[in-house]
């Protein structure tokens, strides 16, 4: 294959959003393979995207390649094999759906730890694909859509570049800009880390905590529950959004465009922030007052009173209520990990899950 505008490694739900909506939307030619071992889940996304882009009069072509991304060397050979100069990895071994199940002793965990309890998980295929990223040393855009808050300051503590993620921070900020509470062509800024999702899953008299930070025209909203009382997520992840959110951000990097909105985990940040692409490149575009140190403090103290947190030195170490669990269930864990450990602590804390699955 002579290589590719936009690889996208997974077939789940949220790959699929992504690449439908780019067959919606696209209104520059953009060549997109579509990754994974399904051969009929792949038949049929390829099949779906190609029609919906001729119903849309969409510039987009899709194809397929069949590998299995967690075969050794798969994302190398993946590389070679596509070319593409963008990657939005979208495939995991955990799926999101945990937020929304319940039943057994893992889920309960999640419930009461938080999703970082899934952070190894969901950092395990990115990483690899990070890492063959970076030994093929070619100018390659990496978009991870695996718990981006987290896992992408995972990855750059492995000494590997990763762009931004998808969804979480991009939910609420398009969600808000499209709120009966927003004039229309209002400037829209949120400052938003994944844990502040959960409020909006409950109904508006059951929320409390800490809010995200939203800035209408440059004025900071001093109520935001209130502000925003009309909003309602489901349990669920909510994939028409969240899939769809960075779509216009690919087809603006593919094309060569600027663009503005917002993102999590950009350039390994922790939470997401507001921000532009300019010159193939993204960065930080906050509202004024707010300082980069402020933004990325605040963002952080989330997984820092409960969560995962990477330090400097590449030591990552579960905290707060998460920590107590997995070292109650994992003694060697209750130090932290070096985050070099990945692929160890991975198989370690899947052997946990399985035997949690089992409990009731």
């Amino acid at each position: 294959m002579a290589g590719c505008d936009i690889l996208i490694s997974g077939t789940g739900g949220f790959a699929a959003r992504i690449a439908f909506d780019i067959a919606a939307t696209a209104r520059e030619p953009v060549d997109v393979v579509i990754a994974g071992r399904n051969l009929e889940r792949l038949n049929w996304l390829r099949t779906a995207a190609n029609a919906r882009a001729a119903l849309f009069g969409a510039k987009a072509r899709f194809t397929t390649h069949a590998i299995d991304l967690l075969a050794p060397d798969a994302s190398d050979t993946l590389l070679a094999a596509t070319g593409p100069r963008i990657v939005v990895q979208a495939a995991s071994i955990q799926t999101s759906q945990v937020i929304a199940q319940s039943g057994n002793a893992w889920t309960r965990l999640v419930a009461e730890g938080g999703l970082s309890a899934t952070a190894v998980f969901q950092a395990l295929i990115s990483a690899r694909v990070a890492a063959a990223i970076t030994r093929s040393r070619k100018p390659v855009t990496l978009v991870n859509c695996s718990f981006p808050d987290v896992v992408n300051g995972m990855i750059r503590a492995m000494g590997h570049d990763v762009a931004c993620g998808m969804g979480n921070v991009a939910i609420l900020s398009n969600v808000f800009a499209g709120s009966a509470a927003v004039p229309a062509g209002t400037a829209v800024k949120v400052l938003a880390h994944y844990q502040n999702l959960s409020a909006w899953r409950r109904r508006p008299e059951e929320r409390d905590g800490r809010a995200p930070c939203v800035w209408l025209d440059g004025e900071e909203v001093a109520d935001v529950y209130a502000r925003f009382a009309d909003i309602q997520l489901t349990p669920e992840p909510v994939i028409e959004i969240s899939g769809a959110s960075g779509v216009p951000m690919l087809l603006a990097m593919a094309a060569g465009r600027p663009w503005q909105g917002h993102v999590p985990g950009p350039d390994g940040l922790p939470g997401g922030y507001p921000v532009r692409l300019a010159g193939g490149r993204l960065e930080l575009d906050l509202p004024p007052g707010l300082t980069r140190e402020d933004a990325i403090a605040w963002n952080a103290s989330f997984e820092a009173a409960n969560g995962l947190v990477v330090s400097s030195q590449g030591r990552a170490s579960f905290t707060g209520i998460l920590g107590g669990r997995v070292a109650g269930h994992i003694p060697e864990l209750r130090d932290g990990f070096d985050i070099r450990e990945l692929e160890a602590v991975c198989e370690t804390l899947l052997g946990l899950r399985e035997t949690l699955m089992r409990s009731a």
